[in-house]
Parts: structure tokens; sequence; C-alpha cells
């Protein structure tokens, strides 16, 4: 069993749907939760967790305000002592084609959820490397992963949290600080009128946020992508296949000619940092990389 005794965590855009369900099992797990929201969201699931034995705390501020998320962090390290789980869970919708969107609404959900994250993430960074341990999940979604029409703006700024995650997960290891993505299938607001009813009943938040719970736990890996939706799982791995080599005589014409054995996915990678690009690059031309 997951024992989250002792811990603290934060979850943001808790008042409802995964991030409520993410708060619930945490808490359920032992762990002390900020629930971060707007409205009064937020304080009906404390009072839920507090019913169940649980200890909570709202935090009513939006994560695009990062003074108030810094304040916070703050209140929670000055009544609980530590910070060691941040679910980045908190985002909006605002969805259009590409042709009718407006850059305002583009910016705007680049500010929640890439700003958010980050203004976030940066306000318990300290903490977490102080102390010596953390967890840390970020949401991306399948528009990111692979696109959806009308999303431009959301799929962009959920594949910008996994090349954060992605380094975030470097820069903390020796911190013992596990940076994870989360891409979830919930039936959520979000996902209203997308699916028919019948088939939204069957994504529940709450099949989720076992995955949140993996993702937080001592044992978490590092780096990872998962999936889940419907009481199922994947894992999302972004590979490199092995390529062609034209070297110093490369043309378009060339790459276009070659495109089958390019795509060819026998031998893919998964390269564990950007320079694994380079070094197998180099590789496949006869040299040593050198970094």
């Amino acid at each position: 069993m997951i024992d989250l005794t002792g811990r603290t965590a934060i979850v943001t855009g808790a008042g409802g749907g995964l991030g409520r369900a993410h708060a619930l099992l945490l808490a359920q797990r032992g762990a002390k939760v900020v629930v971060n929201d707007l409205g009064d969201g937020a304080e009906r699931v404390v009072d839920e967790i507090r019913a169940a034995g649980g200890q909570a705390r709202a935090a009513l501020c939006s994560v695009t305000d990062a003074e108030a998320v810094q304040a916070m962090a703050d209140a929670t390290l000055a009544d609980w002592g530590r910070i060691d789980i941040l679910v980045n869970n908190a985002g909006i919708l605002r969805d259009k084609s590409f042709a009718k969107m407006d850059l305002a609404d583009f910016r705007l959900v680049l500010d929640v959820h890439v700003m958010g994250a980050v203004h976030c993430t940066k306000a318990v960074w300290e903490a977490m490397r102080a102390q010596g341990y953390g967890r840390i999940v970020m949401t991306t979604l399948c528009s990111g992963l692979y696109g959806n029409f009308g999303q431009a703006n959301y799929a962009a700024a959920k594949m910008a949290l996994v090349g954060m995650m992605q380094t975030l997960g470097i820069e903390g290891a020796k911190h013992d600080i596990r940076v994870n993505c989360l891409a979830p299938t919930g039936a959520t607001r979000m996902m209203e009128g997308i699916l028919p009813p019948e088939q939204l009943s069957k994504f529940k938040p709450e099949l989720v946020s076992p995955a949140v719970l993996a993702l937080v736990s001592d044992d978490a890996p590092n780096r990872a992508i998962l999936s889940a939706g419907a009481g199922s799982f994947e894992l999302v791995q972004l590979t490199m296949t092995q390529g062609i080599t034209l070297g110093e005589a490369a043309t378009a014409e060339a790459i276009l000619a070659q495109w089958q054995a390019l795509a060819d996915r026998n031998g893919a990678l998964v390269p564990e940092t950007g320079f694994d690009q380079a070094r197998h690059e180099l590789h496949k031309g006869g040299f040593h990389f050198e970094a």
C-alpha cells in the first residue's frame, strides 16, 4: 500500500473534476492536501476531506498569479513544514479552429496551462531541493501529444509541459525530485459535448487518480508520460527512428526518396536527453560524440 502519511501535497484546479478526485485520493492515503482553485469548489473539497478524517486547506487563487501562488506555497511551508507533492492540474479550454481563434485566447490558454505550471513549480522547487525530495506531476493531454482539431492553443500548451517535465526531471534527479506527466481522459466539464453520455460515463475522474498516486509515490518513475482513462493505463514514449545517413551528399530530394526507410520504426530509440540525437547522428556517421 502506498502510504502518504507525513507528506504534504498541493493540487491545483482541485475544486472539481479530475483535481477533486486527485485531492481526495491523496488525502485518503494520508497526505495533507492544499486544494487550490477559484470559487467555493475548493472549500467543498476541503470539507469532504476533513469529513473523512483527513487534513486539508483551501488556497483560492489563480495559478496565473505568481505572487499569490508563492504566498500559497509559503503558507503551506509555514503551517505544515514541507511540500512533497505538486499536481499541476489547473486548466481551461478556448477551442476554435486556428483560422477563427483570437490571439488573446491563444495567450490565455498558454498562460494558464504553461505559466500556471511554471509559477507553481517554481514556488515549491527550492523547498523540494532543500529537503531532498519532491514529486511533481504535469498534466499533458492527447491534444498535445497527437493533435486535435480546434485545439492549437491547448495542444501547444500541453506539449510545452512535456518539454518542461523532461528537463526538470533531469535537473531535479540529484535531489530526488521526480517529475512526470499525466495524460488523462476524464468525464469533466471540459469533455461535455465531445462524447455521447453513455461513453462519457466510462471516463470517471476517479479512474484516473490512481495514476497520479503512482506518480507521486516514493517508488515513482522519473520523466514518464502516463496516460489514463476508463481504468486503462498506457505509457507514452517519444521515440526516434534509426533513420538514414546521407552524409555530405544530403539533399531534400534524397530525404523524400527514402522516406519509407526514414520512417521505419524497427530499432526505434527513446533518447534519454536531447544530446542523444546528436550522439546518434554522429555515431551513424562513424564519429564518437564528445560532450
